[in-house]
């Protein structure tokens, strides 16, 4: 199944299958599941303790349903996003209060059908804002849906922690708002038991939602003997990997590195240096990991709400202070550059030097008269050069009405440093693929685009909305290149795989290869549009940069072939830039 995009979609990610520990299903690094048979799941092994499935239950058709289907009549389904087990998960659309909403799907007569509803609708009573919101929760012709809230203007922790590790201020703001939160959900009786990168959302304005709470463990039969244990740990792990960018096994997941192995858990201040100590020490806590705690002579945490006193203890960890440009120091007139006003250079003490005083205004008559004269003068120098001014333009009209007749005067000055040099090819020294929300498409293949062979390639992955990647989608895939060092870039010419409506290519100058701000903060160098295979930029003026990020936001359909499905996609064969 194409990639999809989760920054605010459900769930139903399936980035591991148990949190933290049991098995995990086969996934995407930015938690979307592939289309995948249960009975041929490929399980991998995580380390922990946590929820377990339920005994193996019997593989059910997930429901034939397509874009357009209503569900009671106000629900049309857009875009699937998982299926899996028997379920779905859909982007949909609310047509009665016109809003986006997500939708899980399955059979009524599933083996966790039950389960699910009444996960649902016990999350749906809890109404805590620090969740997604359980909108809805039906059986109806056969079918059980629950639906819950979309945020389009949320980012999956997942995509954050592919830019590298949080500020202290944020790990601290994220691991006391997700603890607040599971706290006040366990003390009603309800466990998350999946949290996982992928199930923890910041919006825009910073605030920390948890999406699938009971119900994304009751679509996959999870339960566990010791839920708030299972949470706590769960937000151990997520404090760990937001400090470290690691995950705090020996097993790699969610697009991060795991521990080496045979090392065992070890403190995050000692993976990475300039950990808060606060911090690190709070993670060890909440990894309860069987009982093997940090050596620090700290109790464990195994509730959130212990987890919770525990920040309470510690001291408030104040956001970083903006950084400030000094203003550039103030420049004096020339009648201030002399010694007036200004101490004195030197070892010694200041000595502040004496003001003469200006001259005494002119008395008399002879300073009239002198005052009235050079009035005159200047009035007549006005007039003079209005003349002036006036006689340029009239010759200026007459040399133009000559060249209308014909009579034309050309100068050859014989110069050509005035004529445009012709633009050099600029080498590429190397490139890596940006993927700003963790989902690479084919990093491996990156240096195949400038090797100078028109038989290889770089391609994407296969998307089912197009030929725009965003916003249901992707904000878009892109590769950064190293000009090895700063070049005037003019041009660029890009060979590409496939042709069809349509691929809009956009060049950015970046600040590395892994460039620390988002395309929104970059200087945009050129852009355009084709539905040919081959696409040429051209600046409005050169910009000087060593990295050049090509970000495609639009590509056309293409049929299937070995690397992916059929579906709106791109290759690009050959890149070059001149300057």
């Amino acid at each position: 199944m194409a990639e999809r995009s989760t920054a605010a979609v459900d769930v139903a990610d399936n980035s591991g299958d148990t949190p933290l520990t049991a098995k995990a299903d086969k996934a995407t690094t930015d938690g979307v599941t592939e289309s995948i048979d249960t009975a041929d799941t490929a399980e991998q092994s995580t380390n922990g303790t946590g929820g377990e499935r339920k005994a193996s239950e019997p593989s059910i058709a997930t429901p034939e349903l397509h874009s357009g289907h209503k569900l009671a009549r106000r629900y049309r389904l857009e875009e699937c996003v998982t299926r899996l087990d028997g379920f779905s998960s859909w982007r949909a659309v609310d047509e009665k209060l016109r809003r986006a909403v997500g939708v899980h799907l399955l059979p009524a007569d599933h083996a966790r059908a039950r389960s699910v509803l009444a996960a649902a609708r016990s999350s749906a009573l809890l109404g805590d804002p620090r969740f997604v919101q359980v909108l809805d929760a039906v059986e109806e012709n056969d079918l059980v849906y629950v639906v819950h809230e979309w945020l389009p203007d949320a980012t999956e922790l997942t995509a954050l922690l592919a830019l590298g590790p949080l500020e202290a201020h944020d790990a601290y703001q994220m691991v006391t708002q997700v603890s607040q939160a599971m706290a006040a959900a366990h003390r009603e009786g309800l466990a998350h038991l999946r949290l996982t990168p992928s199930a923890v959302l910041r919006t825009s304005t910073g605030q920390y939602r948890i999406r699938g709470l009971a119900v994304a463990a009751a679509l996959r039969g999870i339960t566990s003997d010791t839920p708030q244990r299972t949470d706590t740990e769960a937000i151990g792990a997520l404090l760990y990997a937001v400090l470290t960018q690691r995950w705090p096994y020996e097993s790699d997941a969610y697009g991060l590195h795991g521990l080496p192995k045979g090392v065992g858990l070890i403190a995050p201040d000692q993976v990475r240096a300039g950990i808060h100590r606060g911090l690190s020490e709070l993670a060890m806590r909440a990894l309860v990991n069987d009982g093997a705690t940090a050596s620090r002579q700290e109790p464990p945490c195994t509730t959130p709400d212990e987890l919770v006193k525990a920040i309470g203890e510690m001291p408030r960890i104040k956001p970083p202070e903006p950084a400030f440009t000094a203003p550039p120091e103030y420049q004096r007139t020339t009648y201030q550059q002399g010694t007036y006003g200004r101490p004195a250079a030197g070892p010694g003490p200041s000595v502040t030097q004496p003001v003469q005083a200006p001259p005494p205004p002119l008395q008399g008559r002879t300073g009239k008269a002198l005052k009235w004269a050079v009035s005159a003068l200047l009035i007549a120098a006005l007039g003079l050069g209005s003349w002036q001014l006036a006689d340029a333009l009239l010759q200026h009209d007459k040399g133009s009405g000559s060249n209308e007749t014909g009579n034309t005067r050309t100068t050859d000055s014989g110069n050509d440093g005035d004529k445009p040099k012709a633009p050099l090819p600029i080498k590429i020294q190397g490139a890596e693929e940006y993927a700003p929300d963790g989902s690479p498409q084919n990093a491996a293949d990156v240096s195949k685009t400038y090797d100078g062979s028109a038989s290889t390639f770089w391609r994407t992955k296969s998307f089912y909305d197009g030929p725009e990647l965003a916003p249901t989608v992707k904000a878009g895939v892109g590769i950064v290149y190293d000009l090895g060092s700063s070049k005037n870039i003019s041009t660029a010419s890009i060979l590409l795989r496939y042709g069809g409506d349509h691929t809009t290519i956009t060049l950015y100058a970046a600040d590395s290869l892994t460039p620390s701000t988002g395309v929104k903060g970059m200087k945009k160098i050129a852009t355009s549009q084709t539905s040919g295979e081959k696409i040429d930029l051209k600046a409005s003026s050169p910009v000087a940069s060593r990295y050049v990020l090509l970000w495609m936001t639009a590509m056309p359909e293409a049929a299937g072939d070995g690397y992916s499905d059929p579906g709106h996609k791109q290759g690009i064969t050959d890149v070059k830039f001149t300057g």
